[in-house]
């Protein structure tokens, strides 16, 4: 039997699991989780990767110990976030996308292209933190001035693991800098903002075999296997995970929502700007979906109510509620507040008990994934019967069950690790077809 194993790194952990195939499918099992999450330093919020490095080495080492020989491994992660480089050496700090250096920067970009012109070349949806503002706030406050490359999460990873640089096109199509229709990255709009064009090479696939850990990785683990390049963002990776039949609707469930379907080409239409959707780059296909907050919004609550209280204990008490006040949690206020509950407060001009705020969290949520809805189907022109539910938030019956009934579609929760499975299945494919 062969051994694979996923490196799958969120927003607060990260997990190294194990996939193989028995009875026709792909079992996994867990054999490392840690902790993460971005740290505050000097007044900005940033990721501490030697942290998360020491922690995805010794995750391959607990790894080996359990399974000796493995195939191969793969990592996805979070997209728009990077290392600077200046040869061998990292610029620090490494920003988190919750910092908010691009608040400026945002409309000095937009006077040099405006948001219509970038949506139309790149049908990325707008976030402040994408990858073309933090860019340019670089190069505004002079980090670029020395840096001669940048790698997103994964590939730094990669890149500390085995000693090879690559480029990853899922994760790539996260940064707002890639042109939709050749999928290789827009160099007018790299020119006209004046970005160095050395930082832009060609893009690897996913399925492209980097190579092996480095002799220093490889005596550290206690063995060596294949690193392998699987779609490296970690929705890519999701969606590749989803067994669905027909091209239905998907949610992955996690700190952030992603709400889409599979297209085998973009929409960059003015309808498609106006409601932010994103096309992004999958398997053979593009990834048409909406960003929405996600359950980072029950978690920040959480953490100020209740932190005491266990997510079946914050599900009874919303279950109990009968508040039926709606917030649109896409509003950037909910990007990185400093209390959730005062958030909430303003937008409903009222205090709340505890189970109310959660009962308005998940109605909000299910609320938003059903305009969602509603929005792809009059964009795409096609009904969907069904809505193919992912990741940790897929666990949560209560919001499942909300969803179903503001959507009218059918949930299919699949409470598994998506992202994981994705990326195994990857790994798998570059020997033989499943």
């Amino acid at each position: 039997m062969k051994y694979y194993l996923a490196i799958d790194i969120g927003a607060s952990s990260g997990r190294h699991i194990i996939g193989y195939l028995k009875d026709g499918g792909i079992q996994s099992e867990e054999v490392y989780r840690f902790r993460n999450g971005m740290i505050r330093k000097d007044g900005h919020l940033v990721w501490d990767m030697q942290h998360i490095l020491y922690e995805v080495i010794r995750g391959i080492k607990e790894a080996f110990k359990k399974y000796p020989v493995i195939e191969s491994l793969s990592i996805d992660t979070w997209g728009v976030d990077y290392v600077l480089m200046h040869g061998e050496k990292e610029i620090w700090p490494c920003f988190g996308y919750r910092d908010e250096r691009t608040d400026d920067d945002i409309n000095e970009v937009w006077k040099i292209i405006p948001f219509t012109e970038l949506y139309t070349r790149t049908g990325c949806q707008f976030q402040k933190f994408n990858t073309i503002y933090q860019l340019y706030d670089d190069k505004q406050h002079g980090r670029l001035e020395e840096a001669d490359d940048f790698l997103m999460i994964p590939e730094y990873l990669i890149y500390k693991l085995t000693g090879q640089r690559v480029r990853e096109y899922t994760n790539a199509t996260t940064t707002g800098l890639l042109n939709l229709e050749t999928g290789g990255y827009d160099h007018y709009i790299i020119e006209k903002l004046g970005l160095p064009s050395g930082l832009f090479p060609k893009l690897d696939q996913p399925k492209m075999n980097v190579g092996c850990l480095s002799e220093e990785v490889a005596k550290e683990v206690n063995g060596n296997l294949n690193v392998i390049l699987c779609a490296t963002h970690d929705t890519g990776s999701a969606v590749e995970g989803i067994e669905m039949e027909d091209d239905e609707l998907y949610l992955s469930s996690g700190t952030w929502s992603l709400l889409g379907v599979k297209l085998k080409e973009g929409i960059a239409d003015n309808d498609s700007m106006m409601n932010n959707y994103t096309n992004e780059g999958g398997i053979g296909y593009i990834r048409y979906q909406k960003n929405i907050m996600g359950m980072w919004v029950i978690n920040e609550l959480k953490k100020e109510l209740c932190p005491e209280k266990s997510f079946d204990e914050i599900v009874k008490m919303a279950e109990q509620s009968s508040y039926n006040g709606l917030a649109d949690v896409n509003l950037p206020v909910f990007l990185s507040p400093s209390s959730m509950k005062k958030v909430f407060d303003d937008i409903l001009g009222e205090h709340l008990e505890i189970g109310d705020y959660f009962r308005c969290a998940y109605r909000s949520l299910a609320g938003c994934y059903a305009k969602a809805v509603e929005e792809i189907e009059h964009n795409t022109k096609r009904e969907y019967h069904k809505l193919y539910i992912v990741g940790g938030g897929a666990k949560n019956q209560y919001l499942n069950r909300l969803t179903e009934e503001m959507s009218g579609k059918k949930v299919i929760a699949l409470p598994i690790e998506s992202s994981a499975i994705g990326n195994i299945k990857v790994q798998m494919e570059v020997e033989y077809e499943l």
